[in-house]
């Protein structure tokens, strides 16, 4: 690889806020498929597929001539919520490769482009339905970092940011947070039945099947199950949160599919648009589709270019199995690789967790070298991610589209970089190491 290319600029006038540009430091310019090429050439291998915006990978030719044909014909780019052509063949789309064939009733509410704006909409349109205003999240949940969102998510550092105090949320550990032998839906179940526990009714809980940014914790089928039994038996509504591991990622479109369950909300972003474009909906059953007209708005919740992208990805991926099929394979690969390096650093205590494509390499006995696999990766050529309340988890969230070499080439890379953090010959990545810490604190 060659030197880094000026960063001067973003150093001058970005604000502090930013944080990935401190993990991957370079000028990135292109892209293509798994692929990153930044202004002076170099190439990347992505394993981070825009924190799971990407699924179709970068710049997916079936999206872009969709797009260079929508923009030449002079479609509507910008709709508010009116009626357009992109949007009514969006729904449709929608209906037949998703609703329909899964028994699905939902109607869809377009939010802002953010899958935060998507969190806010279904919180506040559970509390209008029920009446109520008391939420339940799970620890390590992440649902975003407007007021809102932030208020159910768990990480303190994003709590801690919001600069007021974020009421009306009951926080509960999520399935495996007290140890295999204990089912922490006892607590929950416990709390809502005992009037001295001063747990008050709650309009909804929030829930994500597998936490992406808490650490690649997986929601078992049985526990979810029993989730919607105890929330459908007090009136309590149900958010599932799809936003990171929806559209394929866990192996199936929705990741809450394996349980059976049918939420009474459903929130989705980031790849549903396909192509990178902002695009993000609730899912609601058509009983909670309390809203009057107007009652929550948005001026860009009309995004047509993703409508476009995002039925086309419907069309081409989704009429029948043969992307899960090869997301499977790919999905087992992955497992294989990552177990096996498990398994060849005994002495490292490195444990193995996730589904479909999105995957942890966990480290619980040295927090810190996830994020020194990370930076010496990417001198390597591999743009990788940590995840965790304490960065403990190396993050894999390739393209859905991947192909086998090129997850062999990660996995490869993964290991070479681990032998060189072992080894101390991990020097040269140091300074990225400080900077990612200083994204992250």
């Amino acid at each position: 690889m060659s030197d880094f290319s000026p960063l001067e600029v973003f150093d001058r006038r970005e604000s502090e806020v930013r944080g990935y540009i401190r993990s991957f430091p370079v000028v990135f310019d292109r892209a293509s498929g798994s692929t990153l090429v930044t202004a002076d050439g170099d190439e990347y291998l992505d394993f981070f597929a825009g924190a799971g915006v990407l699924n179709y990978g970068h710049n997916n030719p079936l999206f872009t001539k969709a797009l260079v044909e929508y923009i030449e014909h002079g479609g509507i780019l910008h709709g508010l919520d009116m009626a357009t052509s992109a949007k009514r063949a969006f729904i449709e789309a929608f209906e037949q490769y998703v609703l329909e064939p899964r028994g699905y009733d939902y109607k869809i509410q377009f939010t802002g482009p953010t899958g935060a704006n998507a969190v806010e909409a279904a919180l506040k349109v559970a509390r209008q339905a029920t009446g109520r205003t008391n939420v339940v999240a799970f620890t390590n949940g992440f649902h975003g970092l407007s007021l809102g969102a932030v208020a159910v998510t768990g990480n303190k550092k994003y709590r801690d940011a919001a600069g007021t105090t974020l009421g009306d949320v009951t926080r509960l550990p999520f399935e495996g947070y007290l140890g295999d032998k204990l089912d922490t839906l006892d607590l929950f179940e416990k709390m809502l039945d005992d009037t001295g526990s001063g747990l008050d009714l709650p309009a909804a809980v929030i829930v994500e099947a597998i936490q992406g940014e808490g650490g690649i914790n997986v929601a078992s089928p049985e526990w979810l199950r029993r989730l919607r039994t105890i929330t459908e038996e007090r009136g309590i509504l149900l958010i599932l949160d799809e936003i990171q591991a929806g559209i394929g990622r866990s192996g199936s479109f929705f990741a809450f599919e394996e349980s059976g369950i049918v939420p009474d909300l459903v929130t989705v972003s980031k790849s549903i648009s396909a192509s990178g474009l902002p695009m993000s909906l609730v899912l609601l059953r058509p009983a909670v589709d309390v809203w009057k007209p107007g009652a929550h708005t948005g001026t860009f919740r009309g995004n047509n270019l993703a409508f476009v992208t995002a039925r086309v990805a419907l069309e081409q991926y989704w009429a029948d199995d043969v992307f899960m099929t090869t997301v499977a394979e790919r999905s087992a690969e992955l497992r294989a690789g990552l177990e096996s390096i498990a398994a060849d650093y005994p002495q490292l205590g490195l444990t193995v967790r996730g589904r479909g494509l999105m995957y942890g390499i966990v480290s619980l006995d040295d927090r810190d070298l996830p994020s020194r696999i990370s930076a010496e990766a990417f001198q390597r050529g591999l743009v990788i991610e940590t995840a965790g309340a304490f960065e403990e988890v190396l993050k894999f969230l390739p393209a859905l589209t991947l192909t086998s070499d090129e997850l062999q080439t990660g996995l490869r890379i993964v290991r070479e970089s681990l032998d060189a953090v072992l080894s101390g010959d991990d020097s040269e990545a140091e300074h990225a190491v400080e900077d990612h810490a200083a994204s992250h604190a």
